[in-house]
């Protein structure tokens, strides 16, 4: 590593992150660090900057001013595009293959293998649909087809923008299992989410609101700090100090 990133030992730091989109500030002056082989949680209402923040760490997105790194690098450089993965809220996939067609042609763009596909296809429990034409599937089953793609060439750093809206209870509790697998394995996990069950299966969470950190910690942490019965009050607490 180098820079901020290997003197804090962070997998992604970010420094006084200024974005602004269609002439609106939407990251008027953004710094956080997320830490390595964790699971950590970007929470925050519609509207709040999760997608270009993540964005930003991925580096398909401008920056007006500040700085990005990811294991040292500056985020988007060529040495990040196998050991970053990206999964955005809008899948992207070809309507007219096949799931396994689909995640075949990624595999040849990652290097990955047919074991991999195999992988990847069980873990987002979409084996009795590899054969079905995207187009067909529901929009939850194209959200999982969009993130196997990403979890193909085993990314140092997973970005996840609502990886497990539209899914049932029982895949989202295993995805998240799969997520913390990866962590125990040492990858990087940002995970934006709306659900505060999801939050606490997070290591780490970061608050975001109107394009502002409000608070970050591990959500006991936050808890204690606010006296909050369940992270639901906590973050409405947080918040009403916040705009004190």
């Amino acid at each position: 590593m180098t820079g901020a990133a290997a003197a804090t030992g962070a997998a992604v730091s970010i420094e006084h992150l200024r974005v602004v989109r269609g002439g609106v500030l939407v990251l008027p002056d953004l710094s956080a660090e997320i830490a390595p082989a964790r699971v950590t949680g970007l929470l925050g209402p519609s509207g709040s900057g999760k997608s270009t923040l993540m964005r930003a760490v991925v580096g398909v997105q401008r920056i007006a001013a500040g700085s990005v790194r990811v294991l040292g690098e500056e985020a988007g450089s060529p040495a990040l595009r196998r050991r970053v993965g990206y999964r955005p809220q809008a899948p992207s996939l070809y309507g007219d293959l096949t799931v396994t067609e689909n995640l075949r042609y990624f595999a040849r763009i990652l290097g990955a293998g047919a074991d991999d596909l195999a992988r990847t296809v069980s873990t987002v429990g979409l084996e009795a649909r590899a054969g079905q034409v995207v187009d067909r599937l529901s929009g939850g089953e194209r959200a999982r087809v969009s993130l196997a793609a990403v979890l193909l060439g085993k990314p140092e750093v997973l970005v996840l923008d609502e990886p497990t809206v539209g899914l049932d209870p029982v895949l989202r509790r295993d995805l998240w299992n799969t997520f913390h697998e990866l962590a125990d394995a040492g990858a990087t996990l940002l995970v934006s989410s709306h659900v505060m069950d999801e939050a606490e299966r997070c290591d780490a969470l970061v608050l975001l609101r109107e394009g502002r950190i409000v608070a970050t910690g591990a959500p006991a942490e936050l808890m204690g700090r606010t006296q909050g019965r369940d992270l639901n009050e906590a973050f409405l607490r947080l918040i009403e100090a916040a705009e004190r």
